[in-house]
């Protein structure tokens, strides 16, 4: 006799209800206790211990009356530069749209502002900041930019510089645009970085720059990293992938001021 879809969810081992919230965060981003103690029919109490536990294991984040999913954007910079190139390139197209001639313009470093410094048009007359040597060297010898990059400890994880001399650098600047790296973002808790130092030069380049814009492929949406930035309200220009199903993209767009679709 066939089992019912309940019966089958009072049966879970606890190992298996574990597995099944992990799929719900990979599914939702978000998840809360309450509502999955109702729908696996258990205690809020055993909710929160198998958060507590995937938490451990570095696969979510607690947050207020939940969980969500820890951000995959933790791989070492040279992975991330050869991982979903054409997707990246089709973000830094829609993000180039946003400069304006002899703009500043604040590059941070990661995979996908490389995109963005490759997209950038020629003779514009702008003046390109970046932390990021990849970046720079796809602007090298290219007409009408005029390249600063700043200087420091060039970290591994994150393929710029950081520490105090680029924050140093960084608080004497006044950009019109910046583009932020960002490991994660979410609605409500906002823009994060997996790397404390990292986190601190991106707080400064907020600061730094007159409007802010992100660029961010699908799976960093709806995830969370260890260290906060800013919060989601603070971005003027988000750019997304064309593949964010409708509530998410709703939701996003209910705190940033121009959520922006890159096209397929």
């Amino acid at each position: 006799m066939q089992r019912t879809r309940q019966e089958a969810i009072n049966g879970l081992l606890p190992e298996q209800r574990e597995a099944l919230i992990l799929e719900r965060l990979r599914t939702h981003g978000r998840v809360l206790a309450a509502e999955l103690a109702a729908e696996l029919q258990t205690s809020e109490h055993t909710v929160r211990r198998h958060l507590r536990d995937l938490a451990q294991s570095g696969q979510c984040k607690r947050v207020y009356g939940g969980a969500l999913l820890m951000s995959p954007a933790g791989k070492p910079a040279a992975l991330r530069m050869h991982e979903a190139v054409d997707r990246k390139a089709r973000l830094a197209a829609a993000a180039a749209s946003l400069v304006r001639p002899k703009q500043i313009v604040l590059l941070d470093a990661g995979s996908t502002n490389v995109a963005i410094a490759a997209a950038l048009p020629d003779n514009t007359e702008l003046t390109v900041i970046t932390n990021s040597p990849e970046a720079c060297v796809r602007l090298l010898n290219r007409p009408g930019f005029d390249v600063i990059l700043v200087g420091g400890r060039v970290a591994r994880g994150a393929a710029g510089s950081l520490g105090a001399t680029a924050l140093l650098q960084i608080q004497q600047i006044r950009a019109d645009l910046c583009f932020l790296g960002a490991c994660a973002l979410d609605p409500q808790e906002g823009v994060a970085a997996f790397d404390a130092e990292d986190a601190e030069l991106k707080r400064a380049m907020v600061k730094a720059s007159g409007q802010l814009a992100i660029a961010l492929t699908s799976e960093k949406l709806m995830t969370a990293a260890p260290f906060a930035v800013a919060p989601a309200s603070a971005v003027d220009h988000l750019i997304v992938e064309a593949d964010v199903p409708a509530a998410r993209l709703a939701s996003l767009k209910a705190v940033c001021d121009n959520v922006k679709v890159a096209r397929r």
